[in-house]
This record gives structure tokens, C-alpha cells and sequence, in this order.
């Protein structure tokens, strides 16, 4: 679908004539098309592809189709290549670039999965690597690289008219049709909470996107592009809060923006210049398309926009020779069994569709099971690990009945976090669980799971801060009360150690030196576990119950 959202009085009068006079068509086709000082920029974008690889075998003659109908066009990618994937677990994005490479990349803003494989000790090897074979340049105006061992390098403050492949801008100039285009990028402030971005650190979004847009105003660039990840509706704030953004092309929330959005009013309902927003969805599906056609005054005036579905275009050849090296390695890993059967289906349930459970509100099976391995993991370095902890939102898919291979168990845990063991009073644990148990019975992605040995009372009819009616661990078969002023050391994941999801009281044991990496991945020792059980027969159990609930 195509929409046009403003009309001047001078394509109002062509439209009239070629209604009276057909014969004028193509005439009136070069007025609309090229008037003295219009200009129409052409902008083709994706978003959030988390690692399925195997697209680009259609979304490249899904671009190429574009072109042809829409001829060329900036090429811009709002974030998420990192994380998902059995792809993204065995090659850490250089699959996703050398595709991103051979399309041709305009430029790219980084998503909060980009940072999901943050290191305490080593920062963001990964990361690193990805932008330093990249062919387009990194946007990045909110985000300051500079305390990072190995991105702080790359990073180049300000507005730059000659943007370097493979570098770190807050923004850059590129020339588009003979026109100058300013482009910055801004991602979401909540990646410090929900990823692991360590000494990368993200500032406010409206107010460095005012800063950004005056920048280019002093360059004398009227026509201004934010590359964001944001999600739709901080693109929609964004758009009524900042003037003179032309165009917002989004990511993170994986809306489908069909047509484009116009924003022309601000959030108190006054007139404010026009801000195009569009968004493409999530891995691959499609790829967007606008033209955004400004006037003499540089403002907006007229959007054409769709979003080319991928999966209606046969895949391209040479697309897929590059593919199968990587293919045939992800299925070598699909293939192979770790020596363990599931007795019975082990579901990841999310509300919605008329599912009251959720793996971020409730006890499951599954998160029995992985807490469970990471016990059993911490106690092989240190038997005292008095529980195990994992984050709901970490738990990305289910496990069927059946022999299990090791694709099923990384597609379970695919942002390969390590094992920590973090040491803690018993005030700073019963504080955690309050932290976790804060939203029920809504979800919130830092539900804590835990582990065999470990019972969890709450009320989440009480505040917020005061829900955790009992903590509890067994010791020599009998359970006892977490004390507030006892230590304990638990086992979890480095990203929850670090302070993800919002767990403070986690983030400064951390970082008073009680926090150890020392262990596999989550995925390995899930893995290492069930083969040392053979067979899982795994049930929710009461670990952890809200006694509202129960009253019910």
C-alpha cells in the first residue's frame, strides 16, 4: 500500500488536467516528478534481523526489486543483528556483515542485542569485529563508546561530511541525489538494564537528538534522518517532541509501519513541521520503502511508502552459494544430540491469547530445569552456592518431548551468558526478589527462577518494595529463612550479576569486587545437565508462589 499525505496546489491542478486530459500523462508526470525546487528523497530500511542469516537470499532480490520500481535510495539498517539464532551463536554477527556488505549499507544504528555478548573482563570483542569488517559507517549519537577498551577507538564525536566505514559517529552527512542528507543514530537508554553493555554508556534520546539536529542546522542541512532503535512509540515521542526530523526509520519494537506514519501535531496538539516514521518489522520479513518528497522550503510535504514482503520473492542464486558454508555448519550443530530425552513437552509460555502463565510472572518447568544445571555447575566450584538464579526473559523458546540436540538447547539460551557466582547479604538477596517479583502478575523479563532447594513466597497484592513474605533454602533437608544480615553466595547468569533487568543491589556486589565469572555458558551447562540426567521429567513444583494467587 502507498499513501500520499500532502498535496501541493501545483500537483492538485496537474492531477485536474490529467483527468480532463489523458493525453497529458507523461507531461504531467515530469512536473509532479522534477518541480523547480522539490526534492524526493528515496529511503529503502530494515531492522531487527537477530541473527536469521538465512533471509538475505530473499531479502536481496526483494531490494533489487525495489530499486527497479523505485530506482536508488539511501539503504539503512535500525539495529538487532546480534543474538537469536544458531547463526548468531557460531559466528557472532561476521555472516550477518558479509550480507549487510554485499547490499550495501548506508549506514547502521546499533540495538541493545548488539551488547549481549558484554564481557566485565573483556568489553565487546565481538562487537569490535563486526564494526571493523563493515563497509558502511556506525551511527551512534546517544551512545558514548569512549571507556570501552576496544570501541573507544572507533568512536568520532560531532558531524562528519566524509563518514568513515567501519567508525562510530554521532552523525554524518551523505549526498543523495545531488542533495546533502544529515543521518544520526539513537538507541534505547534501556540497554544498560536489558542487555550487558558494561563501559558503554547511553544518554538521554530527545535530548541528544535536539543537540544532533542542531548541529546540522548549523551546517546548513535542512533534510535530517534518525536512525533509531528505539521502538515505535519513543519514535512517535521522539517525533513530537524534536522538531525539523525529517524522517525517523526505526527498530526494536518490530512494528510493521505500512504505510509510513506522518507525525504533524506535537503532544500539546499544536501544528509542528512533519516527521515521517517507518518501520520494517523483524528478521528479514521485509524490507521497507519510502519517498519522502520535501519543498522549496526544505519541509515535507508528500510520503509514498510500503513494505516489500521477502517470502514473496524466489531466493537469489549467488546469495545462496555465500549462504551454504554457514548453512552447513548451523545444521552439522542442529544434528547434533547431547544424550538426553525430554519425558514430557517443556513449554516457555508468554501471556497473551488467553495464557494466564508466563516465563517472566510465574514458575515453569523449564526454568526449574536450566536453575537447576546452574547449580549443579556452581557447586562443582564451590559447594556453599546456597541457590541458582535465571532470568525469565533470558528463556527464549520451549523444549518438546523427545531426543534433544544442541540447537535446542542454545535456541533456549541464546545470548550465551556465563556462570557467576556473586556473594550477597540476605538483605540485598530478599531486595532482589522484591526487584523481581515487582510487576506481578504482569511480566517483567527479570523474573527470577530458581533453583531445587529454594522457595519463594510472595503477595503481589501489596506494594511494590514490600511483596517477598518469606525467602527460604534448604539446609540438612529443612528449610530455613534467608537472614537479612547472613551472607550467601548464589549462582546466576553474568548478565543478571552485572545488574540487568534492574537488579541494583546485584550491580554494586559486582562492583565491590563479591562477583566472579566462573563457569561455561548457560547453554553448556543446560546441555552438560540433562545429558547427566539422561532423561528429563521436569514439573512446575511450587518453588515460587504468590499467595494472592492462591487465594483465588
Amino acid at each position: 500500500m502507498r499513501i500520499a499525505y500532502w498535496v501541493t496546489p501545483m500537483a492538485l491542478c496537474l492531477a485536474l488536467m490529467l483527468m480532463m486530459n489523458p493525453m497529458a500523462d507523461t507531461y504531467a508526470d515530469e512536473l509532479i516528478e522534477k518541480p523547480d525546487g522539490m526534492f524526493t528523497m528515496t529511503i529503502y530500511h530494515t531492522n531487527d534481523q537477530h541473527g536469521h542469516t538465512e533471509m538475505y537470499p530473499q531479502m536481496i532480490p526483494t531490494l533489487n526489486e525495489a530499486k527497479e520500481e523505485h530506482g536508488d535510495g539511501l539503504l539503512l539498517y535500525a539495529g538487532d543483528v546480534f543474538s537469536g539464532t544458531l547463526y548468531f551463536n557460531e559466528f557472532h554477527g561476521q555472516d550477518s556483515v558479509a550480507f549487510m556488505n554485499e547490499m550495501g549499507y548506508d549506514a547502521f544504528v546499533p540495538g541493545n542485542h548488539e551488547f549481549d555478548l558484554g564481557d566485565v573482563e573483556d568489553g565487546h570483542p565481538e562487537l569490535a569485529a563486526f564494526f571493523e569488517v563493515a563497509d558502511f559507517p556506525i551511527l551512534g549519537a546517544n551512545m558514548d563508546f569512549s571507556e570501552d577498551e576496544r570501541l573507544g577507538d572507533l568512536g568520532m564525536e560531532g558531524v562528519s561530511d566524509k563518514a568513515e566505514v567501519g567508525m562510530i559517529h554521532d552523525g554524518i552527512i551523505l549526498e543523495h541525489k545531488g542533495e546533502d542528507i544529515g543521518l544520526f543514530g539513537l538507541s534505547t537508554e534501556d540497554t544498560r538494564h536489558i542487555s550487558s553493555p558494561m563501559d558503554v554508556s547511553f544518554h538521554d534520546y530527545v535530548e541528544t537528538a535536539q543537540a544532533m539536529v542542531d548541529q546540522f542546522e548549523a551546517e546548513g542541512i535542512d533534510k535530517i534522518i534518525a536512525l533509531t532503535h528505539l521502538g515505535y512509540d519513543n519514535d512517535l515521542l521522539l517525533a513530537q517532541q524534536v522538531e525539523s526530523i525529517d524522517v525517523i526509520v526505526g527498530g526494536h519494537s518490530h512494528t510493521e509501519v505500512d504505510p509510513p506514519t506522518v507525525v504533524t501535531e506535537n503532544e500539546d496538539g499544536e501544528d509542528i513541521e512533519p516527521t515521517v516514521v517507518g518501520q520494517a518489522g523483524k528478521h528479514g520479513e521485509h524490507i521497507g520503502w519510502m519517498n519522502v518528497t520535501f519543498d522549496e522550503n526544505d519541509d515535507v510535504i508528500e510520503v509514498d511508502g510500503e513494505l516489500f514482503a521477502t517470502e514473496d520473492r524466489d531466493p537469489d542464486p549467488e546469495a545462496e552459494k555465500m549462504l551454504e558454508p554457514y548453512q552447513e555448519q548451523i545444521e552439522e550443530l542442529q544434528n547434533e544430540e547431547i544424550g538426553a530425552t525430554v519425558v514430557n513437552d517443556l513449554p516457555n509460555p508468554r501471556h497473551g491469547g488467553g495464557n494466564e502463565e508466563s516465563v517472566r510472572a510465574n514458575e515453569t518447568a523449564l526454568g526449574n530445569l536450566i536453575t537447576d544445571g546452574q547449580l549443579t555447575a556452581a557447586r562443582k566450584i564451590d559447594e556453599d552456592v546456597v541457590m541458582a538464579l535465571q532470568n525469565g526473559g533470558g528463556i527464549r523458546t520451549g523444549m518438546t518431548a523427545g531426543d534433544v540436540t544442541v540447537a535446542e538447547t542454545i535456541n533456549v539460551l541464546p545470548f550465551v551468558k556465563r556462570l557467576t557466582l556473586l556473594d550477597v547479604s540476605g538483605e540485598e538477596l530478599i531486595e532482589a526478589f522484591e526487584t523481581s517479583v515487582s510487576d506481578s502478575p504482569q511480566e517483567n523479563g527479570g523474573f527470577l527462577h530458581v533453583s531445587d532447594g529454594t522457595r519463594l513466597t510472595f503477595d503481589s497484592g501489596q506494594a511494590s518494595g514490600e511483596r517477598v513474605v518469606s525467602l527460604e533454602v534448604e539446609v540438612d533437608g529443612e528449610y530455613e529463612r534467608i537472614e537479612a544480615d547472613e551472607q550467601y553466595t548464589v549462582a546466576t547468569n553474568n548478565f543478571t550479576a552485572a545488574g540487568g533487568d534492574g537488579y541494583e543491589e546485584f550491580a554494586e556486589a559486582y562492583k565491590d569486587g563479591r562477583g566472579t565469572i566462573v563457569g561455561d555458558t548457560d547453554w553448556e551447562m543446560l546441555r552438560d545437565y540433562m545429558a547427566e540426567l539422561g532423561e528429563v521429567d521436569y514439573e512446575v513444583e511450587g518453588r515460587i508462589q504468590d499467595v494472592v494467587s492462591e487465594d483465588e
